[in-house]
């Protein structure tokens, strides 16, 4: 039986694998709402130094007597079972809750309970609908996946019976959630080491909307067969959102502007939610909103406010996020790592003003380099140049059997101008050697890969001889 962290408050919790982003807007929570919150990482990070400073100790790896003193521990999925702090915890009789159930019981008993679904998007769309519950006076209680300034970090605890929260399919983490309502933003090819194929996915996902109660509510995007079907089967009320002409939810008089951000009309049954103009560009956006409205209009927010706050809002952090200007190239990095996300990322930047289109990418996941190696070929169109990396193992093991070197070649055949810097330095030295003022460049993966735009803005301009 999985232990009640209500049981805890005032008590200490310990995390293993506190750096995640997940993890620290989890513990960042537990501190605000009356616990002692320590944990640990295998390393340091920007979330560990911003947890330190809000005063939760944090040990840098993993050792048996981090846990020593705790009442509970929390752990991920990413936390194998004979990690030192869990047989340690085990040993002593200490309550572990993994991630996943923490989420659920922290959403249980909320009236409206939105769980964000999908292979892609959901960080945005968690976002997105913080800022619009927010600026429409609901106080909802929050939790990103991601960081977003409008809330000061991935975390904020509200008083009313709303709860936001991102809700991943990975190891089918999203089943311990307790939704009201279920958003589906899309169901694609990812996570191939707990999935088997992508019906096995869908399968994952109709279970997930199967944890709404009738009276509740499935918002899904009805241009994707796999979501609608999911939707449409549901046993709870649902709401499509799309382009399709059998959409309940459409954007009408819909255009772009030259960088590619939305306008148009919100319609559902006939009715004009509102006049709605983003600050975002990108179709993907555009449809992550439609959700967004969607959700506010079963909500019964005001529809003036969710207007303002869309047209306000300017994305989450590491989401196509601008982090320097260096030797006259704009320099993005975006958290994309399959590859719908990554050609939506390089839309983007094609519509940015830009000479040459740099692409640095750090595949993620030996597991998903093989399992979607073809996709990934087809990914860089967009991009006049390419760099890879080394491929970020994570919590995998390396086979022996796959390597970045493996897609030199087929992606030259489809004439992608591509080579391999195995490393972040090595990356920084080939771009600095090559890369020309007016030039843009664009980091993708859900790794590390945005500590080489930190590098390239804290080393600056390269000297001219």
């Amino acid at each position: 039986m999985v232990a009640n962290i209500f049981e805890y408050r005032g008590k200490r919790a310990h995390f293993i694998g506190i750096g995640g982003s997940s993890m620290s807007g989890l513990a960042g929570y537990l501190h605000d709402t009356g616990y002692t919150v320590t944990g640990s990482d295998r390393t340091g990070s920007h979330k560990t130094e911003h947890l330190q400073q809000r005063g939760i100790p944090v040990f840098i790896g993993h050792d048996a007597a981090n846990v020593r003193g705790a009442d509970v521990v929390i752990y991920s999925a990413a936390i194998a079972s004979d990690n030192p702090e869990r047989r340690e915890a085990e040993r002593l009789g200490i309550p572990q809750i993994e991630r996943c159930d923490l989420i659920g019981q922290l959403m249980e008993g909320h009236d409206f309970a939105v769980g964000v679904s999908g292979t892609h998007g959901k960080t945005t769309t968690t976002s997105m609908l913080a800022q619009a519950f927010v600026q429409a006076g609901a106080d909802p209680t929050i939790h990103i996946g991601g960081e977003l300034d409008f809330i000061g970090g991935s975390t904020r605890v509200g008083r009313s019976q709303d709860f936001i929260c991102e809700a991943c399919e990975y190891n089918h983490s999203f089943l311990h959630f307790k939704p009201t309502v279920a958003i589906v933003l899309n169901i694609d090819e990812d996570h191939l080491d707990c999935y088997r194929d992508i019906d096995d996915i869908e399968a994952a996902f109709a279970q997930f909307v199967a944890l709404v109660p009738k009276s509740g509510w499935c918002v899904a995007w009805g241009d994707d067969p796999r979501a609608l079907r999911v939707c449409e089967n549901a046993a709870c009320n649902h709401l499509t959102y799309g382009l399709g002409e059998g959409c309940m939810l459409r954007p009408e008089n819909l255009r772009y502007d030259a960088l590619g951000r939305a306008s148009f009309t919100a319609v559902i049954g006939g009715e004009a939610l509102g006049d709605f103009r983003l600050n975002v560009p990108s179709e993907a956006n555009m449809l992550d909103a439609l959700a967004v409205i969607g959700t506010a209009w079963i909500r019964g927010l005001d529809m003036a406010r969710v207007v303002e706050a869309l047209g306000s809002f300017v994305g989450a952090h590491r989401r196509f996020e601008l982090t320097s200007v260096t030797d006259g190239v704009r320099c993005y990095t975006d958290y994309g790592h399959n590859p719908a996300e990554i050609k939506n990322a390089l839309k983007i930047a094609s519509l940015q003003p830009h000479g040459t289109l740099w692409s640095v990418w750090q595949p993620h996941t030996y597991s998903r380099t093989k399992a979607l190696f073809d996709q990934f070929v087809e990914t860089f169109d967009l991009a006049d140049r390419l760099l890879i990396t080394d491929i970020m193992g994570a919590r995998e093991a390396d086979p022996g059997d796959i390597r970045s070197e493996m897609l030199l070649e087929p992606l030259r055949a489809r004439g992608v101008d591509v080579v391999v810097t195995s490393t972040f330095d090595d990356a920084e030295a080939f771009l600095r050697a090559h890369w020309q003022p007016g030039d843009l460049m664009v980091s993708h993966g859900c790794g590390n890969i945005d500590l080489l735009n930190e590098q390239i803005a804290q080393h600056g301009d390269t000297p001219k001889p």
